[in-house]
């Protein structure tokens, strides 16, 4: 801890009897994020006998272990070594991202919300469909429901609060949008997030070997459709609502 009583990045705290966390900020930037996304990297690379799993938020990285097979003092030191090997906001970001061009429908009586978000960005929607159309953002983490991805993060204008009131219901595949970052619905659920945008992606598909479509570290870029293109491609069931994958080049 410093003088001030506030916590010195980068951390490692214990997590219960099987976890432990390595945070590197108390909240997000684009230097902690990173550091988050580097370093779980350089974790599963060590391939440390008796680590189950990894994990990355905004600003932590998660280990869960096995304390039989690894003891707790054997992790910690083992994660403070890697620590110090260099200095993680500056690291590159893994290997292995995608880079996913998606069809999106802005705005219509599939997003709503288009007009309400950007009159508090300070735009018209064209020049907001323009803007978030042309937007690269980078998963930053999954949560809140199974393959869902914060993406961002968007221009200081698009500071916007959450809704003082709840959508009761967005569906699969929603574009919604509040503090600088999309959320990208992979079920359909309430929001107090502003639905902006309608894509065909299906994100969480349970019975896949690999059930979540995106990673942390995945870029996105919502390119603008019309309404007729996105059914086009929705009737003809185009993968993925027609988005185009491609390897991010170093």
């Amino acid at each position: 801890m410093s003088r001030e009583g506030s916590p010195t990045y980068p951390l490692i705290r214990n997590v219960g009897l099987s976890g432990m966390l390595v945070s590197f900020g108390d909240q997000l930037d684009e230097a902690t994020n990173r550091a988050t996304l580097a370093f779980r990297g350089a974790v599963d690379d060590l391939a440390l006998s008796g680590v189950v799993e990894t994990a990355t938020s905004l600003a932590s990285v998660f280990v869960r272990f096995d304390p039989a097979e690894l003891p707790h003092e054997r992790l910690h030191a083992a994660l403070a070594d890697l620590l110090q090997t260099r200095d993680w906001r500056e690291a590159p970001l893994p290997q292995g991202r995608r880079f996913w061009r998606v069809p999106t429908v802005y705005g219509t009586e599939l997003a709503p919300q288009l007009a309400e978000a950007a009159d508090l960005a300070g735009l018209s929607e064209q020049a907001a469909i323009d803007e978030l159309g042309a937007a690269r953002v980078r998963v930053l983490t999954i949560g809140f429901a199974p393959g869902q991805p914060y993406l961002g993060t968007l221009g200081e204008h698009w500071d916007i609060p959450r809704q003082s009131e709840v959508t009761p219901q967005v569906p699969v595949g929603a574009l919604v949008l509040a503090i600088r970052q999309f959320v990208l619905f992979s079920t359909a659920s309430p929001t107090g997030w502003r639905h902006v945008g309608q894509t065909g992606l299906t994100l969480f598909q349970p019975e896949a070997a690999d059930p979540f479509a995106l990673r942390a570290g995945d870029e996105l870029q919502f390119e603008p459709v019309g309404t007729a293109e996105f059914l086009r491609l929705r009737e003809t069931g185009a993968p993925q609502g027609g988005a185009i994958v491609s390897e991010v080049s170093a």
